[in-house]
């Protein structure tokens, strides 16, 4: 699905941020991506997204070159990938059911059809009786819940969380990394950049490690060493 190959990404003048990357992410594999911070994990994230160029080596998704794609074609690839991001990036003047429609009226769906998908969704993220609330009057543990919401609701092929637990307690924690694994045994691919070491140990699934641009560590079924 998701191949680098080669991939050196440095930022001018004179700063490598990745350095020879190369690995490939199957269908339906959970992957953790670790390291401290400044290993390069935003970055490797940006470049899947296109959001990032390498400076020299090739991101493929889906055979397709990333970085050869523009306009309309890259839009095509990122409607494939949801994202979670450890800020929620939610829209803080629509309610709950306004946050996830709004992903669908944008693809052009007409009212039948968000009514139909958004209630769905936001069962299955445990919302349904938040509806109406807006983003603030929820806990940061719901607000991410709503954000996984707005992830998978277009039904993409791989979802990317990014320090999704950064601002959770335990608790919450748990849950929306049990949202990723639910997503993940319905054959979704999920991606999740963490510094979360107990998450990735229970977790018991693919780890790469990455330590000053570099992969240093690639298990099948790895622990969170740093």
């Amino acid at each position: 699905m998701i191949k680098f190959q080669n991939v050196t990404k440095i930022y001018p003048p004179s700063t490598t941020v990745l350095q020879e990357i190369s690995f490939e992410v199957k269908d339906g594999e959970f992957i953790s991506i670790v390291g401290k911070s400044g290993a390069g994990k935003t970055t490797l994230i940006r470049m899947i997204l296109g959001l990032e160029t390498p400076t020299s080596g090739e991101v493929f998704f889906r055979g397709q070159n990333i970085s050869s794609l523009e306009g309309d074609y890259l839009q095509d690839v990122r409607k494939k990938i949801g994202g979670i991001h450890q800020d929620y990036r939610l829209l803080l003047n629509k309610t709950v059911f306004e946050n996830v429609a709004y992903i669908l009226e944008v693809e052009g769906l007409d009212d039948i059809e968000i009514n139909s998908q958004v209630p769905k969704v936001l069962e299955a993220v445990g919302l349904s009786d938040k509806l109406n609330n807006f983003p603030e009057q929820l806990s940061g543990g719901e607000q991410q819940r709503l954000a996984v919401a707005r992830a998978i609701i277009n039904h993409p092929d791989v979802i990317i969380a990014d320090e999704p637990t950064g601002n959770l307690d335990p608790y919450n924690s748990y849950e929306v990394i049990s949202l990723l694994e639910k997503i993940n045994k319905v054959g979704k691919t999920v991606i999740l950049a963490t510094h979360d070491k107990e998450i990735v140990n229970k977790l018991g699934k693919r780890v790469i490690t990455l330590e000053e641009g570099r992969i240093i560590r690639d298990e099948s079924k790895g622990r969170f060493l740093i």
